[in-house]
């Protein structure tokens, strides 16, 4: 393989072969903006906003065109392995007893323009399927718009007692889940669709408040459900999710039919900021094998021995729109550019992922090992710096400060992570130094004193080093009181 030049010698090598990629990548890129038309018909007259046809711009889409056997796209879906996130809860948290892998015989595009996640059984009677989640985490309507996350899937084709047990589902987590897997369901959950046991009919609910009971009567959620016009379970089906910003309003689709809303109203203002106001929402796709869900409608554990392996949820497509308002919604026409989380605010105590900052110099995000996957801000160096809109602190100063680091640099260099307040020739409120923990991806948590600080402030991660090289990886941040 012959190597690449650069024709600047001072950029060090892991930069300079970062760029190389970004370059190409961008080079690469097929992106498509489209001014769609979406029209929500025979809508509930409740809500005449969801009656009218808008116009929607398409911000992320996966169309599932790979070949057969193929895994989804990596820049796309990051792949869910196990039982649960490293330091979460079992099972993922909902019970369900399947293991997640990678396999392509649970999860693989089909050669026709679908993706396939298939729920087997081995001799032993161990279940195995599939979950992926998008690398984005920033989905959110732009101030005063609408985001739509929109989807065409086939349930599994499989009903009665062979059925029992197959729990797929197209849903949204809150951003501050990854890395603190213990704030559900005060960050939010969007379940776009979810079916049980083979039924004809799929489910619409949200998650919110506090667990158990709470505005949103937890562990149950929201929801309501729909039979699709007909029958789900007959062929694909379009289901669609909707945040409208400037009515304050969740809506839920069917085919082009609203089935369920929730108002800020129905679950007050306090929760509603809580799932509203972090950097927006990742979006997960999976089938899961029995849990709390399809063991409470069947009144029995489930999946039996007559449950019957093998069959699959298909997904055609996932779409990401946003329409009016202000701001990119999280929305990026381009995948190679940096995130941007719009500048609407973060909770200083919850883990604000690194790669939703707002502005950076000097650093790239890259593919993370650390807490599920995900991504981390890396290839950071002397004079580099990143940018955190609207962090609230609250009327309470945070104790000190804390963030997942990790780094390769080598001997002899080291740097600090600054915390600077609304700008970043600012004194720095806090600072920790940091050298080699054993690899770019060997992450660790560093503590730092930090000075008095409340309400509402821009926060600057800056970084310092003697030495121009790489020296930190970042992976999220957060404050302590």
């Amino acid at each position: 393989m012959t190597d690449v030049q650069t024709s600047d010698p001072h950029i060090p090598r892991r930069r300079r072969l970062r760029r190389l990629a970004v370059a190409a990548a961008a080079a690469l890129a097929v992106v498509t903006t489209a001014g769609v038309t979406v029209a929500t018909a025979n809508a509930s007259p409740e809500d005449q906003n969801a009656t009218a046809a808008q116009a929607w711009d398409l911000v992320w889409s996966d169309e599932f065109n790979g070949g057969a056997g193929q895994l989804p796209s990596s820049a796309n879906w990051q792949i869910d392995i196990g039982h649960g996130y490293s330091g979460g809860p079992s099972n993922w948290g909902t019970g369900e007893i399947g293991y997640h892998t990678d396999d392509p015989d649970n999860l693989s595009m089909d050669g026709n323009g679908h993706l396939e996640i298939t729920a087997l059984r081995d001799g032993s009677g161990n279940w195995t399927s599939a979950r992926i989640e998008t690398q984005r985490s920033d989905f959110k309507p732009p101030s005063g718009g609408t985001l739509r996350i929109e989807g065409s899937l086939q349930l599994p084709q499989v009903s009665g007692d062979a059925a029992l047990g197959y729990w797929p589902a197209f849903w949204a987590l809150g951003s501050p889940y990854r890395g603190n897997y213990w704030n559900w369901p005060a960050i939010g959950e969007f379940d776009i669709m979810e079916n049980v046991n083979g039924q004809s009919t799929v489910h619409g609910v949200l998650h919110c408040g506090v667990n158990p009971g709470g505005p949103c009567n937890e562990t149950l959620g929201l929801g309501a459900t729909t039979q699709c016009g007909g029958s789900c379970h007959n062929g694909f089906h379009t289901y669609a999710f909707e945040w409208d910003d400037a009515a304050h309003q969740l809506r839920w689709y069917a085919d082009g039919q609203l089935f369920h809303s929730v108002s800020e109203s129905t679950v007050g203002s306090g929760t509603w900021s809580d799932m509203t106001s972090h950097a927006g929402y990742f979006i997960l796709l999976n089938l899961a094998m029995g849990g709390a869900f399809p063991n409470g409608v069947s009144g029995q554990s489930t999946p039996t021995s007559a449950t019957q392996p093998g069959h699959s949820m298909l997904v055609d497509y996932v779409r990401v729109y946003t329409s009016g308002g202000s701001g990119d919604g999280g929305g990026d026409d381009d995948p190679t550019d940096p995130p941007d989380n719009g500048g609407d605010g973060f909770d200083a105590y919850s883990a604000i992922q690194a790669e939703a900052y707002a502005d950076q110099s000097g650093v790239s995000t890259e593919t993370t090992s650390d807490g599920g996957g995900g991504q981390n801000v890396g290839y950071v160096a002397n004079g580099d710096w990143l940018r955190f809109n609207d962090v609230d602190f609250g009327s309470q100063s945070p104790l000190d400060f804390v963030a997942r680091v990790a780094s390769g640099a080598g001997g002899g260099i080291s740097g600090l992570v600054e915390v600077r307040i609304d700008s970043r020739s600012a004194s720095p409120i806090g600072s920790f130094a940091i050298a080699n923990t054993g690899g770019w991806q060997n992450w660790t948590t560093v503590p730092a004193n930090v000075s008095s600080v409340t309400g509402v402030h821009d926060v600057y991660l800056t970084f310092t080093s003697g030495q121009p090289n790489d020296f930190v990886n970042i992976n999220w941040f957060h404050f302590r009181h």
